[in-house]
């Protein structure tokens, strides 16, 4: 592990860490992901502690990995449901929090649909907050889980090409993946029909290119990650049609060839088969969708560990 100490009690957005504050989250996630393949058990280290995984979108995997990696640091872990909470009612984000953080929450997990609510709720807590996808900015987690897959096949996240295809503009996953590889030395291709294409593309990391075509994209690349169109911040017509589209921009068996041999299949779920990628190559071994979500646990218990100890405004119970 890099002999570097942590110092953010937040959790907010790629963009805030350096390349030692990632090497030493993944350093201490890759640590835990062999220990939880070795013999899954509970550990004390947040023993005591109270972890709230407050969700204003809906998710599946994320939210199943807080909740799971809360446990098995030994934390007392709390889902809210938003439908049926008091924020049904016209409750506001910040006096939802300010209710919650009374209970003596030690860290507040938020997923919410306006970019920069969390960052917003970190100005006015004592809890640590850990940014679970904010809008269109970011998803920090997941790049994080994606940097320690790549790097556990790979070695290094150095040196390598990976091509992140679809619907980018509306991407909070591409947007920390891209800013992530492209601090720790990996070319970025970015791929996508020009109606989800944000225009300033090549800004997002610090070696992006655009890419119009899915052949050009790939070809040569280490990884290959596929987005899914996001339906629920789209506003207007983006596509012909969802068959015009997996013509174009979806990846298949013979597009693949065009990428090296021992190129991984990524994708941050959920996967709309025949869509974005090929139900077939969804299962190939090529696939790596299922050791992502396992690297999703490892991650937030490595991240719920370093922020909440990081945190000199909240003490041990």
């Amino acid at each position: 592990m890099v002999d570097h100490a942590w110092s953010h009690r937040h959790l907010l957005s790629i963009a805030d860490l350096s390349v030692a504050d990632i090497n030493t989250l993944l350093g201490k996630a890759d640590t835990l992901f062999d220990e939880a393949r070795k013999r899954p058990k509970k550990s004390e280290a947040l023993r005591g502690r109270t972890i709230i995984n407050v969700f204003f979108e809906a998710s599946t995997r994320t939210r199943s990995s807080f909740e799971v990696a809360g446990k098995r640091l030994g934390a007392d872990v709390i889902n809210i449901s938003v439908a049926t909470s008091s924020v049904s009612k016209g409750e506001s984000l910040l006096d939802t929090v300010k209710n919650l953080e009374v209970m003596r929450a030690d860290a507040l997990v938020i997923r919410h649909q306006a970019s920069g609510a969390p960052n917003y709720v970190a100005k006015h807590t004592r809890a640590s907050i850990l940014n679970a996808g904010d809008g269109m900015h970011e998803h920090p987690t997941q790049a994080l889980l994606d940097a320690l897959t790549i790097r556990r096949h790979f070695g290094t996240l150095s040196g390598l090409t990976v091509a992140i295809c679809g619907d980018i503009v509306h991407s909070r996953v591409a947007r920390s993946n891209a800013i992530l590889l492209g601090k720790t030395g990996s070319k970025v291709r970015l791929c996508g029909p020009k109606t989800m294409m944000p225009r300033d593309a090549e800004t997002l990391g610090e070696s992006a290119t655009v890419h119009a075509n899915l052949d050009e994209a790939i070809d040569g690349a280490d990884v290959v990650m596929m987005l899914r169109i996001q339906n629920e911040r789209v506003y207007g017509p983006v596509m012909a049609s969802t068959r015009e589209y997996s013509r174009t921009f979806g990846l298949n068996a013979r597009r693949l060839a065009g990428a090296k041999q021992n190129v991984i299949v990524m994708h941050p779920g959920p996967i709309n088969r025949g869509v974005e990628l090929d139900t077939h190559l969804a299962d190939d071994v090529r696939s790596v969708v299922l050791e992502q979500v396992e690297a999703g646990v490892a991650v937030r218990m490595a991240a719920l560990d370093l922020c909440i100890g990081a945190n000199t405004e909240i003490a041990p119970s």
